[in-house]
C-alpha cells in the first residue's frame, strides 16, 4: 500500500520548484492533489496534467495565499471538488532581500504578508474541516534562516521564525482533535532561486555544509512525505531541518 493512498493533499505555490516535487513526491503515493500558484499559467497547467497522468486526481487552482478571503474561497472550491483535505502544505513564499538600511517598508510588508500571514490565512481556513474529521497534517514550510538568522534577509527570517512559533502553538491547540501540526527548515536547496547565485557564492555556502553538497528539491519533499503520512503520526510541534547538517 502506498503512504498516501485515500489522502488529499492541498499544497499552495506548488507549480514549481520545492512545492512541485511534493507534489509529485505524494502523487507518487497515491495522494490526491490540490495545488496553487498566483497565476494559471504554463507551469500549473503542465504539473496539473503530469500529477493526473499518474492515476490521481489532481486541480490547480490560482490564488493569492496572503488574501484571507482569497484563501476561505480557495477551500471551499478544494472541499467542493475533492470533498476533503487531509493534509496542507503551506509552501508558499518569496524573498526581497537587502540590508536593513535599504530595505523598504513594502519588501518588509510583503514578505511578510506571502510567507507568514498566508500561513495564518490557510491554516485558520481549513481547521474547521479538519476539526470536523478529528484528523488533519499541517506542514508549514520554514527555514534555517528562520532558525539562525541571516544578514541581508531580516524580513525573510522573521517570517520563517514567526512561522515556527506559530506551528508549535497550533499543535498544541489542535492536537486533542488528531490533528498534527509540524514545520520542515531547508538548508542550501538547488531552486529557481538559488540557481541566480554565483558559481563563487555557491561554493562559499556548500563549503560550510556537512555533507558537502546543496540539497535537492526532492530531499525537502522526502521529510514532507515523513510528515505527511501515518510514519509520524505521534509527531507534532517539531521542526526538522533539512540542511545536510549547516544548522544544528
Amino acid at each position: 500500500m502506498m503512504l498516501l493512498e485515500g489522502k488529499t493533499a492541498l499544497i499552495t505555490g506548488a507549480s514549481r520548484g520545492i512545492g512541485k516535487s511534493i507534489a509529485l513526491k505524494f502523487a507518487a503515493e497515491g495522494a490526491n492533489i490540490a495545488f496553487t500558484d498566483l497565476f494559471r499559467d504554463e507551469n500549473m497547467e503542465k504539473l496539473e496534467d503530469e500529477l493526473n497522468n499518474k492515476g490521481v486526481k489532481a486541480k490547480g487552482y490560482p490564488s493569492d495565499a496572503s488574501s484571507f478571503n482569497g484563501c476561505e474561497e480557495l477551500v471551499a472550491d478544494v472541499l467542493k471538488d475533492f470533498d476533503k483535505v487531509d493534509i496542507l502544505v503551506n509552501n508558499a513564499g518569496i524573498t526581497k532581500d537587502n540590508l536593513l538600511m535599504r530595505m523598504t517598508e513594502s519588501d518588509w510588508d510583503a514578505v511578510i504578508a506571502v510567507n507568514l500571514k498566508s500561513v495564518f490565512n490557510m491554516t485558520k481556513a481549513i481547521q474547521r474541516h479538519m476539526l470536523k474529521n478529528r484528523s488533519g497534517s499541517i506542514i508549514n514550510m520554514s527555514s534555517v534562516v528562520g532558525v539562525g538568522g541571516n544578514a541581508g534577509q531580516s524580513n525573510y527570517a522573521a517570517s520563517k521564525a514567526g512561522l515556527i512559533g506559530f506551528t508549535k502553538s497550533i499543535a498544541q491547540e489542535l492536537g486533542s482533535r488528531n490533528i498534527r501540526c509540524n514545520a520542515l527548515a531547508p538548508g542550501f536547496i538547488e531552486t529557481e532561486m538559488t540557481k541566480k547565485l554565483s558559481d563563487e557564492v555557491r561554493e562559499i555556502w556548500i563549503k560550510n555544509i556537512p555533507l558537502r553538497r546543496a540539497g535537492q528539491s526532492e530531499d525537502v519533499a522526502n521529510a514532507c512525505l515523513f510528515l505527511a503520512s501515518d510514519l509520524s503520526g505521534y509527531v507534532s510541534g517539531q521542526v526538522i531541518k533539512v540542511c545536510g547538517g549547516m544548522s544544528t
